[in-house]
């Protein structure tokens, strides 16, 4: 068993946590709003730390999923960050989505300590951090990812090394952009299917089955049918997701049309105030036009 540290308790780390106690870890947690540590200590024992440093303290792996590049870089380098408290040979796992370019940074600073970084995002949503059936795609040296790889799996499913440093979110952008074109298919075929007065449910029963299906499918038409957007992966979240894909492939030369119009939908919807709304809210988007 390996003494952790886990930074940031928001839907999926939370869970993620939760889960890296159970299997027997030392768990210390930290999070931005106190209140939120204290209430997991409350629910899975293990330790509280009023830092990242403090929580980093004689952690054999650090794991992080926090909001943004600049939440990540606070939690790592800032003044109170892990890095200054992480032992050499100690590894620092990122679940956060975020720049590539974050990734590379964060990964030579870790380096020049002695430190292993894998960068690790997450695919699955908060059902599948609640289940520990997450997608976890990776980057970082082949040796620190084979150390970090067991603990990952206590909440994956799925866990692969795609590459170097960087690749984990250079992947996880490839999953963000498929998904953007998949639920805006998914919200104008069931917006057709209304407009045609065709009972959803029946539609998506019949074609789920068939070339058209998907997890989207299968997981959100129920709730978009009923008119049910207050759970899931964040509107807010997609398109910061999303703007670091569109800069990315502005970088790359990749061309990206489908993503950068649904990215505009997306600011529709949080013109309608559906920011916190679930991603699959895009059928809310069409509603509108009518």
């Amino acid at each position: 068993m390996a003494n952790l540290a886990f930074l940031g308790l928001g839907v999926m780390g939370y869970p993620m946590a939760g889960h890296l106690q159970a299997a027997g870890h030392t768990v210390t947690v930290y999070n931005r709003t106190k209140a939120k540590a204290d209430k997991w200590v409350t629910e899975h024992g293990g330790a509280m730390a009023t830092t990242p440093a403090a929580a980093a303290a004689g952690a054999d792996m650090v794991m992080a999923c926090v909001g943004n590049d600049d939440d990540l870089r606070a939690v790592c380098t800032g003044d109170d960050g892990a890095f200054r408290a992480m032992q050499s040979g100690a590894i620092f796992v990122d679940h956060t989505t975020v720049s590539a370019a974050v990734t590379r940074e964060l990964h030579d600073a870790a380096a020049a300590l002695g430190l292993g970084y894998v960068d690790a995002p997450i695919s699955g949503g908060q059902a599948g951090a609640e289940n520990a059936a997450l997608s976890v795609m990776c980057g970082g040296a082949e040796d620190t990812y084979a150390k970090a790889e067991a603990i990952i799996n206590v909440y994956a499913k799925m866990c692969r090394r795609i590459g170097e440093s960087g690749a984990g979110q250079m992947t996880k952008m490839c999953n963000q952009i498929a998904i953007a074109g998949l639920v805006q298919g998914l919200s104008e075929a069931l917006h057709f299917a209304q407009k045609a007065g065709l009972d959803g449910r029946a539609v998506v029963e019949v074609i789920s089955q068939g070339a058209a299906g998907s997890w989207q499918m299968s997981n959100r038409y129920e709730t978009m049918l009923d008119d049910h957007f207050d759970h899931g992966f964040a509107v807010d979240w997609m398109r910061k997701d999303l703007g670091i894909c569109l800069n990315t492939a502005d970088e790359n030369g990749a061309s990206l049309p489908v993503t950068a119009l649904v990215d505009q939908f997306y600011k529709d919807v949080q013109k309608l105030g559906g920011g916190r709304w679930d991603t699959s809210s895009l059928l809310k988007r069409l509603q509108a036009l009518d």
